[in-house]
C-alpha cells in the first residue's frame, strides 16, 4: 500500500501521497492543499520545502555525502577533471574518449571575448566590484547570441549545447579580464593549447613577453576548487537560477540571475569571510591562540568552520584540505595568514569542544586559503565560486526548461500588514 500523509484541519481529515526518491528521500506532495483546504504551509527560509524533482545532485548532510548523478564527489575528485565533471552535471554522462576531446575543444574555441564586450569593459569605475561586472557581462553576453537567447523554450533548448560551451568558456575569460581590467593592466587573450585553469590563470597573471606559468599541483588544485563547486543542490543561487528559468527566461539571463544571488556574504562570500577573520586576527598580534579560546567562550565566530547541511564532515572539504597542504608545500609561502589558518584547524581536529559540536572546517575554509595562497584577490574569491557552479546552474536551467509542465515558481505568504486602510476623508 503506498504511503499517504493526512492533515487534519478543524474536523476534516485531508490525506496527501508521500514521494520516495531514488536515495529513500521522503517528501509530502502539499500540491492539492491549498485548492482542498484553502492553507498554505509556512517555511521560512525554505529549509523544509522541496521545491522540484531533480536527477542533477544529492546530498546527505547527516552522513557527509555529495554525489552528482550518482557518482560519489571522492571519486570524481579523484578521477574526472573539471570539464568532464562539468559534461556529467550538464548532460548526465561522462564522456568518452571522443566525446571529450570534442567538448574540449567546442569551449576552447570559444574562450575569446566580442570585441563589443571587450570595449564594455571600459565603462566600468575602477573600483567596481567583480561580481557585478560579471552578472551584467553574462546577460550582455546574450545580446550577441539572440539565437540563444529568443526566450521561446524549444527555440533555446535547440542551441543548448552551444550556449552551454559558450558560457562554460567564457564566464572564466570575463573574469579574468574583470581583473585586469580593475588593475589597469592589458588584456591577456586567451590561448587554446592550455588546460581550462590553465588557461583562466595565464589570463589573469601573464604579462607582455613574460607569461606566468603556474605549477603543476597549483593547476590541479585550482581545478580541484571548480569540481568540488560544480553543483551543490538547491543552494541559494541554484534556486534563483531555477526561480528566472521558469519565467521562461534564456539561459543567459537566469545565470545572470544566480551570481547575483550567489554574490551575498551568507552565500558565495562564505570563503572571503575567512580570509577576513585570519586577517584581524593578525592584526591583533594574535597567532590564533587566544581567537580560539574566545570562540569557545562564544566571544567569537569561527568562519568557515560548520556547515548548515552538512552535520558531519563536508566531504569536500576533506578533498580540499589535503589539496591545500600539498599547494603550501610547494609554494612554501611564509604567510603570517597562512600560519594562523593552519593552528585553527589544528585545534578544530583535535579540540574537543569543535568535535563535540562537530565545527569541522568546511569547504570554504580551504577554498580561501587556496585561492590566497594561488594570488587570487579577495575580491576575486566569489567570482571563482561562480566559474566553478556555473554547470549546475546550466543544468538546472535546462531541467526547468525541458519540463513539459513545468510552473512558473510562484511562493504563496501570509500577510501581516495594516487591515481595510483607506484613503478615502469623511
Amino acid at each position: 500500500m503506498d504511503e499517504i500523509a493526512k492533515i487534519i484541519i478543524g474536523d476534516q481529515t485531508y490525506s496527501y501521497p508521500v514521494i520516495e526518491g531514488t536515495e529513500r528521500e521522503k517528501a509530502i506532495d502539499i500540491r492539492r492543499l491549498r485548492s482542498d483546504t484553502g492553507y498554505i504551509t509556512y517555511d521560512d527560509g525554505f529549509g523544509n520545502t522541496g521545491s522540484c524533482i531533480s536527477d542533477i545532485t544529492f546530498i546527505d548532510g547527516e552522513t557527509g555525502i555529495l554525489r552528482y548523478r550518482g557518482i560519489p564527489i571522492e571519486e570524481l575528485a579523484e578521477h574526472a577533471d573539471f570539464l568532464s565533471v562539468a559534461h556529467l552535471v550538464i548532460y548526465g554522462e561522462l564522456p568518452d574518449r571522443d566525446g571529450y576531446y570534442e567538448w574540449i575543444k567546442n569551449i576552447r574555441q570559444r574562450a575569446p571575448l566580442h570585441t563589443g564586450l571587450m570595449k564594455m569593459f571600459e565603462s566600468y569605475p575602477p573600483n567596481a566590484h567583480p561580481m557585478a561586472v560579471l552578472s551584467s557581462m553574462l546577460n550582455s553576453m546574450g545580446c550577441y547570441y539572440p539565437q540563444m537567447t529568443s526566450n521561446n523554450r524549444e527555440h533555446d533548448l535547440e542551441h543548448f549545447e552551444d550556449a552551454a560551451a559558450l558560457l562554460i568558456s567564457k564566464v572564466r575569460t570575463i573574469a579574468a579580464l574583470t581583473y585586469r581590467s580593475e588593475m589597469g593592466m592589458p588584456f591577456v587573450y586567451p590561448r587554446t593549447d592550455l588546460r581550462y585553469t590553465e588557461n583562466f590563470l595565464h589570463m589573469m597573471f601573464s604579462q607582455p613577453y613574460n607569461r606566468y606559468e603556474p605549477t603543476e599541483a597549483v593547476v590541479d588544485a585550482l581545478d580541484l576548487f571548480l569540481v568540488l563547486h560544480a553543483d551543490h543542490e538547491q543552494n541559494c543561487s541554484t534556486s534563483t537560477v531555477r526561480m528566472v528559468a521558469s519565467g521562461g527566461a534564456n539561459l543567459f539571463a537566469s545565470v545572470s540571475a544566480g551570481v547575483g544571488a550567489l554574490w551575498g556574504p551568507l552565500h558565495g562570500g562564505a570563503n572571503t569571510a575567512v580570509v577576513r577573520m585570519l586577517e584581524s586576527i593578525h592584526e591583533r598580534g594574535d597567532d590564533g591562540s587566544r581567537y580560539i579560546e574566545a570562540a569557545k567562550r562564544g566571544e567569537e565566530r569561527l568562519m568557515g568552520f560548520g556547515h548548515r547541511v552538512y552535520k558531519n564532515y563536508d566531504p569536500r572539504a576533506k578533498i580540499l584540505g589535503n589539496a591545500v597542504r600539498r599547494v603550501l608545500r610547494e609554494l612554501d609561502q611564509n604567510d603570517p595568514l597562512l600560519n594562523i589558518a593552519q593552528r585553527l584547524e589544528e585545534a578544530a581536529l583535535s579540540d574537543d569542544y569543535f568535535i563535540s559540536r562537530k565545527l569541522y572546517p568546511n569547504v570554504d575554509f580551504y577554498s580561501g586559503l587556496l585561492l590566497k595562497a594561488i594570488g587570487i584577490p579577495v575580491e576575486m574569491f566569489t567570482v571563482m565560486f561562480a566559474i566553478g557552479r556555473m554547470p549546475g546552474w546550466i543544468a538546472n536551467w535546462k531541467e526547468v526548461a525541458a519540463a513539459e509542465k513545468g510552473r512558473i515558481y510562484r511562493p504563496r505568504q501570509i500577510y501581516n500588514g495594516p487591515v481595510k486602510r483607506t484613503m478615502l476623508k469623511s
